[in-house]
């Protein structure tokens, strides 16, 4: 029988329940949670998951010499201290994104990781997202030929977000919460760029909560642009991505529908269905081949799956393989984010 990995939440909110559990509990061969903590255990929004102690002796968790790694899932600005403990208690650590609230911090965390000798990494489901991997396969295919250009676009219409926010707050900022998905991808798949260009805005004025970036990544080398946008406030969505080659495009309107489905706590345990895309959804592929002849057609999705960032984590811990999300991916996003978001501190 494959080792299990045990492993302990420090949080029990939305992003636990959410966007952890459904996938750690869809690997019982390969990852047991013995235990989650909470400052004050409810089960009033999240049922109790049976076969997990729920706790709210934070020691109860760190100095089980069972669990080998601690996820935390819990507000950015907690990150670093709650990190301090895990790794104090000679605990691998999972950070939830965003990793710290800025670069010192996050020097900080993995300085101590590697001090302790110990796995620190941050929680990059992202990369598993239908649409982005798609997008890579199509690349893969030689069919766009030279790429030249790629559109990222994380949009949203949720003015109410924005407009209820009493001020700024920089880790709550979209670019910092947000960016991170985005950003992380572009770094996993083309590595770090020569140069990043910013338009980091708050729509509703200075002191306003950010609600709007633009970061186009320069990969001069290659003549390669990629750009990566959000904002609060479009009603009708830009394409997720949209590819540009020498000899043709690459059309993803609609992102990855893992989500989608967990918001109606349709879980992946038990669906053989769950987050995948239907005809409707497929990506459009145009190009011309190397004889000249004009092609235009569906590109089937392929299928996404944030538990095999888990399977990746076994790996790593159980078995030694490099980590997937590696120490200079995030210390490279953490830069680029605090470069992008100047402006923003500037204002504080």
């Amino acid at each position: 029988m494959e080792k299990q990995l045990v492993i302990g939440f420090i949080g029990n909110g939305k992003s636990t329940n959410r966007y952890h559990l459904p996938f750690v509990l869809n690997r019982p061969e390969k990852i047991r949670v013995k235990t989650i903590y909470q400052r004050r255990v409810r089960h009033d929004i999240w049922p109790a998951i049976d076969g997990v102690h729920y706790t709210e002796d934070i020691d109860a968790l760190l100095q089980d010499p069972e669990i080998q790694a601690v996820v935390l899932s819990t507000p950015a600005g907690s990150h670093v201290e709650l990190a301090r403990q895990v790794l104090a208690a000679g605990k691998h650590c999972v950070v939830e994104k965003p990793f710290a609230v800025s670069t010192a911090e996050a020097e900080e965390i993995f300085s101590l990781a590697r001090a302790k000798g110990l796995m620190v990494q941050c929680y990059q489901n992202r990369r598993f997202d239908s649409d982005f991997l798609t997008v890579q396969q199509v690349i893969a295919s030689g069919k766009l030929g030279e790429l030249y250009e790629v559109n990222m676009h994380y949009d949203y219409y949720r003015p109410e977000v924005p407009e209820s926010a009493a001020g700024f707050q920089w880790e709550e900022a979209f670019l910092y919460t947000h960016a991170c998905h985005t950003v992380d991808q572009v770094l996993s798949f083309f590595g770090e760029p020569d140069a990043v260009h910013s338009d980091v805005r708050q729509l509703l004025g200075a002191g306003r909560m950010n609600d709007y970036f633009d970061l186009d990544f320069d990969y001069g080398t290659r003549n390669l642009k990629v750009s990566v946008k959000s904002s609060y406030f479009r009603v009708k969505p830009r394409p997720s991505f949209a590819v540009y080659g020498r000899r043709g495009a690459f059309i993803k309107q609609t992102e990855d529908r893992q989500e989608a489905d967990l918001k109606k706590f349709y879980l992946p345990k038990g669906h053989d269905d769950f987050g995948i895309d239907l005809p409707e959804h497929y990506g459009t592929l145009t190009y011309y081949d190397e004889q000249g002849g004009y092609h235009e057609e569906k590109v089937p999705s392929v299928r996404g799956d944030y538990a095999r960032y888990y399977d990746a984590l076994h790996e790593t811990i159980v078995h030694g393989a490099p980590p997937l999300v590696t120490e200079e991916q995030t210390m490279a996003q953490m830069r680029i984010l605090e470069q992008a978001g100047k402006s923003l501190l500037a204002a504080l």
